[in-house]
């Protein structure tokens, strides 16, 4: 029986990985038959990568990312008193264990073996844009999970079920840090599934009872300010800022044009 929902889950995390790619592939392979070269630049090296990875972390205060993070932690500190409630509640809505492939869509090795898959994949073809967004999503994903990390061993809260640390969710982090990648390469096209599942997983962390909602609240948000510290200069983007307004705090979304 445990095997059945191992495989149920696997086979509906790649059906999810399969309707995001399909919006992505067109535009990858449009770009490919573009002159990839001078519209993406060169494939990065592994060494590129490696080094753009440390850069990112230093990226972190100087492009809003704070900002972000600060309206995270009132996030969750606004849904802290809901977690409790939310817990005891959400798995009794009868949904027949529909959740249970987010646990895979947002582990470290789908997210981050898709990542290397498709950077492999693009530098073997000679596709530099596919390698760009196999690298910007490697890249990413190293940093939320460094976040994450971080927070989790400063704040030891338990999970839910009483095991491990559970603030934040890297399991949500690590997705949100993807679907911003993803949207910010290829715009709202991509972005909208990508965000979609980045939620799918989110909820499928509280409804398993790994995570509270301010966990997936924070993580969130962690996750967005991950994928915004890789620098991406091509293609139409989202750019989210911390905003003040009279009841508190928020966030402003704007969608930029391409930069190409």
């Amino acid at each position: 029986m445990i095997t059945t929902h191992v495989t149920s889950a696997r086979g509906c995390a790649v059906l999810m990985l399969a309707a995001v790619l399909g919006t992505a592939v067109p535009a990858l392979a449009q770009a490919g038959s573009e002159s990839s070269r001078s519209r993406c630049g060169e494939s990065p090296s592994v060494g590129a990568v490696a080094r753009e990875t440390l850069h990112d972390f230093g990226r972190l205060t100087s492009n809003g990312s704070l900002g972000l993070l600060a309206v995270g932690g009132a996030a969750a500190l606004g849904t802290h008193s809901l977690d409790a409630d939310v817990t005891r509640e959400f798995p009794g809505m009868n949904l027949n264990n529909g959740f249970k492939a987010g646990a895979v869509i947002g582990s470290t090795p789908f997210q981050l073996g898709a990542s290397i898959g498709a950077y492999a994949i693009g530098r073997s073809l000679g596709n530099s844009c596919l390698a760009r967004v196999g690298a910007d999503l490697i890249q990413a994903q190293i940093m939320a999970e460094g976040l994450t990390m971080i927070f989790k061993q400063a704040t030891r809260r338990s999970r839910p079920e009483g095991t491990g640390y559970s603030f934040p969710s890297g399991h949500t982090t690590v997705a949100f840090a993807s679907a911003t990648v993803l949207q910010r390469h290829f715009g709202w096209k991509v972005g909208l599934p990508a965000y979609a599942v980045a939620s799918y997983v989110a909820a499928s962390r509280v409804e398993m009872k790994r995570h509270y909602l301010s966990d997936v609240a924070f993580g969130a948000a962690l996750g967005i300010a991950a994928g915004r510290t890789v620098p991406i200069g091509h293609g139409r983007r989202l750019l989210i800022s911390p905003m003040a307004s009279p009841g508190g705090a928020g966030a402003s979304f704007t969608l930029l044009g391409s930069s190409k």
